[in-house]
């Protein structure tokens, strides 16, 4: 693993990586926030997944959550939102397909399928590359993210229960299968086959469950975001949820859009909705 930089910060360390993923066999970045209680024994952990066009760079700098991670004692982990440099034809042609949009699931479909795996990299290979080189305890690690982000969030923490031990979303797709954006994602990376597309979808998955994700999940959504009625659709997953008997918290507030103003505003409350879950365990 190699180190980019690192920066003291709120007393603990900022920190950004880079290492040679087999899963992606690619090298893939993240970033790392590690509280100053890690300098006395392993942390929870929360991975946070960035939206369309982000990086593993966008969060720490722009969402302002080190400062209540550290009073909480949280670690806080951001991938990069897809490979890098993977050299096929055209994955820089679209911002919402191919590069800064891996959509957090594993491509079926070639010329994608050889390095587009996003979903088994978060879910597998990063928490191990976590508990190996932090002080990072992946038995209480928890899972939030932002459109794109909140959309792999829902869909991960729905298919890795013991993995994610908490959840929540800001301005989640949750709904791809009916939008433009997953729409045209899914075919790319998928193919045609519209059931296969349900699995990687939060509101058929949430019906579907065994039974109930456990713990209440949280979620927050802008009034006036300009993708919501088109590209994000929150009432399909409060309706879904209220099917399901899934715990939910959807928050709906005037005046917010779709960036990090509003991830700013709130970050407070999603940390400490997971600080509560993770030290319970």
């Amino acid at each position: 693993m190699e180190i980019l930089s690192q920066h003291g910060c709120f007393s603990g360390r900022q920190g950004f990586y880079r290492h040679a993923s087999s899963t992606i066999g690619l090298p893939m970045r993240f970033s790392v926030y590690l509280p100053p209680q890690a300098e006395h024994g392993k942390v929870p952990v929360l991975i946070y997944l960035a939206g369309l066009t982000c990086t593993e760079e966008t969060f720490m700098i722009k969402a302002g959550a080190q400062r209540v991670a550290a009073e909480l004692g949280l670690a806080l982990v951001a991938p990069d939102t897809s490979p890098r440099g993977a050299n096929i034809d055209g994955e820089d042609k679209d911002w919402d397909f191919g590069t800064g949009a891996g959509f957090y699931i594993d491509a079926t479909r070639e010329p994608w399928a050889k390095h587009y795996k996003m979903e088994s990299y978060v879910a597998c290979e990063l928490p191990q590359t976590l508990a190996e080189h932090f002080p990072v305890d992946i038995a209480r690690m928890g899972i939030f993210g932002h459109s794109m982000g909140g959309h792999g969030a829902l869909t991960l923490a729905f298919k890795y229960p013991q993995r994610f031990r908490s959840l929540s979303a800001f301005a989640p797709i949750v709904a791809p299968s009916r939008v433009p954006w997953g729409e045209k994602v899914f075919a790319g990376y998928l193919g045609d086959d519209r059931d296969e597309w349900t699995r990687h979808d939060a509101c058929e998955r949430v019906t579907t469950l065994a039974e109930p994700y456990p713990g209440e999940i949280l979620v927050d959504q802008g009034l006036a975001d300009q993708f919501l009625e088109t590209q994000l659709r929150p009432e399909l997953f409060e309706a879904a949820c209220t099917e399901r008997g899934q715990p939910l918290t959807l928050r709906r507030h005037a005046g917010y859009d779709h960036g990090y103003y509003f991830i700013s505003t709130f970050i407070e409350d999603h940390l400490r909705h997971h600080a509560q879950q993770l030290f319970a365990i």
